[in-house]
């Protein structure tokens, strides 16, 4: 029994060439979109290339070249020479006198200036969201200060603070108050540095008045006529709305606060009797009055983990009472 092949030739070559040019076009099209993509990669990258270079070489490399510096004993005259942690030992371990006394005022100086950030940003931003004439004015009024060079605003506050003839002195005088001696005095020289640093209270204002603006109105409306009274809607409307921007300030001034140098250096050098001698007054004078730049890259080294360490216990905290608006 013989069993004829079937005539299949004409269907395979009619098949074939449709099936070839439809793989062609697939590989074709994959091809472009892998081309387009390494295009739009290697554009990104040469966007991003002057930060890159500027946060290698003035960032990363600095950090890294002061980590090295920070292991040797070096006097910016003879070459640096290799003493291992020998620095951070000195450090810790009390030889340094003044290396626990300038933390101690910069962590009392922290903790009473950003708290005063967050809740008198916040007067004032609640003051200046009222729908009533003039806001615009006070606002450019209370941000204005904090513009102004640190360097005149040292000097004009010195002034403000000068316990014989300046003028809060003279205003309490009015009063019938006796004022304090203020930077001349151990017991307020620190607080007089608090209350200058809310001369710079403008950028907060501005970010938490930004925040009150996008709470939704509608909320508010509803919880009013639920009867909720005015702590009601702060506690449960507001305050959970606000605190993400409150989140970042408080980062901010944390930041802003461990790194204060200017004001002490020019208003009091650390006095009295180290009443403002903060840290980076300390670091300063080790690297430019003691030249010893190796033990000052050390205590800028630690420095950069003390901040790093409140920020991740601020991170961590912050999920606790931040409001996420997936929650």
């Amino acid at each position: 029994m013989t069993i004829e092949p079937k005539h299949t030739a004409g269907i395979g070559t009619a098949v074939q060439p449709k099936a070839t040019a439809q793989v062609r076009k697939r590989r074709s099209g994959k091809r472009r979109s892998g081309s387009l993509r390494r295009r739009e990669a290697w554009t990104g990258v040469l966007m991003a290339l002057p930060w890159m270079l500027g946060f290698l070489l003035f960032t990363a490399g600095p950090m890294l070249f002061g980590l090295y510096a920070g292991m040797t004993r070096w006097d910016m005259i003879s070459p640096p020479r290799w003493v291992g942690f020998q620095n951070f030992i000195r450090m810790f371990s009390g030889d340094d006198r003044h290396f626990y006394r300038s933390i101690g005022v910069t962590f009392r100086y922290v903790l009473m200036s950003a708290p005063l950030h967050v809740v008198l940003g916040f007067i004032l931003a609640s003051l200046l969201n009222m729908k009533i004439t003039g806001t615009n004015f006070f606002r450019s009024m209370y941000y204005l200060p904090s513009i102004l060079p640190v360097v005149a605003s040292a000097v004009m506050w010195s002034w403000v603070f000068n316990p014989d003839f300046g003028l809060l002195n003279h205003g309490l005088s009015m009063l019938g108050i006796r004022g304090p001696g203020w930077l001349s005095s151990p017991d307020w020289a620190l607080p007089a540095m608090v209350i200058m640093n809310l001369h710079y209270i403008g950028p907060s204002m501005i970010i938490l008045l930004a925040g009150l603006q996008r709470v939704p109105q509608e909320l508010y409306e509803a919880s009013q006529l639920d009867g909720a009274n005015r702590w009601q809607i702060l506690r449960h409307i507001t305050f959970p709305m606000l605190s993400p921007v409150v989140f970042f300030i408080i980062i901010t001034n944390i930041n802003g606060s461990f790194q204060t140098f200017t004001q002490a250096f020019l208003m009091t050098n650390g006095g009295p009797r180290y009443a403002t001698y903060f840290y980076m007054l300390h670091l300063y004078n080790e690297a430019w009055g003691a030249f010893r730049m190796g033990y000052a890259s050390a205590l800028a080294w630690v420095l950069f983990l003390i901040i790093v360490a409140f920020l991740a216990i601020h991170f961590r905290l912050g999920k606790l009472w931040v409001y996420q608006e997936s929650d």
